[in-house]
């Protein structure tokens, strides 16, 4: 007499019950999915599981990558992509592209990019700050005149304090727009302690429409200041020079003949 050997069950509620007692909420949520595409095709269960575990690293790794561009205060749709490189020959795009690496923040070392406004210096900040969110590092941008009231009013933490605050702590802080208005002693000597705090600890990203020899300018005045602040930024850093034309005046030039 011949036997039927019992056909075992899958219980894929309890299964997906546990995946997300585990914390494993999307592999639970592609589990019907992804079990009947591996009947369909005669999957391996080695694979299946492998699929489980890519859908759930994917999902991961997008919300990571939301979450930590939302903190990081970067504008919003500059990216290498739609940069303009052929309006700009100055910046080449292989050395841009070296850059986008990272290799220069996990070295904690210094970009500082400058050229008068309008080049695309900001665009390329914050390209190469999505870059480095994208490289697992954390990011977070200030134009110089929001950081500088968040010094102020840490003026008097103590170093143990000051270590926890988001601007001295990321792998990757991105200054826009140094030089536009000069700072008072004050913001200087705040803004010394800040690179120094910094330096070989962090990476750092300046954008200035001033060359170095301009700084003691930017910095009240004081050369020895300015002398003791380029000497940190420079020691190991890269220096992009933008020269070229505004692409703000390049759309109003666009728009004034459109109108005409």
């Amino acid at each position: 007499m011949n036997r039927k050997t019992p056909t075992a069950t899958v219980d894929l509620d309890a299964t997906r019950q546990r995946l997300e007692r585990l914390g494993l909420l999307h592999a639970a949520e592609q589990l019907d999915p992804l079990i009947s595409d591996a009947v369909k095709h005669n999957t391996a269960p080695h694979q299946l599981v492998d699929q489980l575990l890519d859908a759930e690293l994917e999902r991961r790794e997008e919300r990571r990558l939301q979450t930590s561009l939302r903190l990081s205060g970067l504008p919003n749709g500059h990216t290498l992509a739609n940069f303009d490189f052929a309006f700009q020959p100055s910046v080449e795009r292989s050395r841009i592209e070296t850059l986008a690496t990272c290799q220069w923040v996990r070295e904690n070392r210094t970009l500082l990019i400058q050229g008068p406004p309008g080049v695309g210096k900001t665009h390329l900040a914050v390209a190469l700050g999505v870059k480095a969110i994208e490289h697992g590092f954390g990011v977070v941008f200030y134009r110089l005149d929001e950081l500088l009231p968040m010094m102020r009013r840490d003026a008097e933490l103590p170093p143990a304090q000051l270590r926890r605050k988001k601007y001295t702590n990321t792998s990757l802080l991105i200054l826009d727009e140094v030089g536009f208005e000069p700072m008072t002693r004050q913001d200087a000597s705040l803004f010394f302690r800040l690179v120094s705090h910094r330096y070989q600890k962090g990476a750092v990203l300046i954008t200035t429409n001033k060359g170095v020899e301009a700084w003691p300018d930017i910095l009240a005045g004081d050369e020895i200041l300015a002398t003791a602040i380029l000497d940190r930024l420079l020691h190991h850093s890269h220096v992009l020079n933008i020269k070229g034309r505004s692409y703000r005046l390049r759309e109003l030039e666009s728009n004034l003949a459109a109108a005409g």
